[in-house]
């Protein structure tokens, strides 16, 4: 997938004290993204292994929405999604270090990637046209990649939430992307 530039301008506001709703202007070009990160500090695991839990969270959500922005900016721009989040479970677990064979090191900590440790996430969606009828849309929707380790077209392993992004890239080709026939 191309990267598309991207001049987005975040909202950011508390909708109770547990959910966080993004508002993200795309270029002109793109549909609109609405996005609410629902309670997470309940997430099944959005855990550091290094770095306090709240400021990785705000990363992690941060680094999401981007990913999501670009998917986005590739729908007309008559268009608006909005995605409730529910619940979001990384690859893999976060163990001490001295229990995956790396020693005593003043506790720090690892994510361990493994093939039974998969990403998932929930989230409601709804895609709508520019009189605000709807063209597709979901409830609860739990997406998983049980195939995760085994693709080989993804090449850039070492990028941030990998795993998650490549996931995310294939429910949206999956969902929104018209298919020749």
């Amino acid at each position: 997938m191309n990267k598309l530039p991207i001049s987005a301008t975040l909202i950011y506001s508390a909708l109770f004290s547990s959910a966080l709703v993004f508002t993200t202007m795309t270029p002109a070009h793109a549909a609109e993204l609405k996005i609410t990160w629902e309670e997470p500090k309940s997430y099944t695991d959005v855990r550091p292994s290094n770095e306090s839990r709240v400021r990785f969270r705000e990363r992690t959500l941060e680094e999401l929405e981007s990913h999501l922005v670009e998917l986005a900016a590739t729908l007309p721009e008559s268009q608006t999604l909005t995605m409730v989040v529910t619940n979001i479970d990384l690859a893999g677990q976060v163990w001490p270090s001295q229990f995956v064979g790396f020693g005593n090191n003043m506790g720090q900590d690892v994510r361990v990637i493994q093939r039974v440790d998969i990403p998932r996430m929930t989230f409601s969606y709804s895609l709508t046209d520019s009189d605000g009828e709807v063209i597709k849309s979901e409830e609860e929707f739990s997406l998983k990649d049980m195939g995760f380790m085994d693709t080989n077209t993804r090449n850039n392993r070492n990028e941030n939430l990998f795993y998650e992004k490549a996931m995310l890239d294939d429910w949206f080709d999956d969902t929104f992307v018209e298919k020749e026939k």
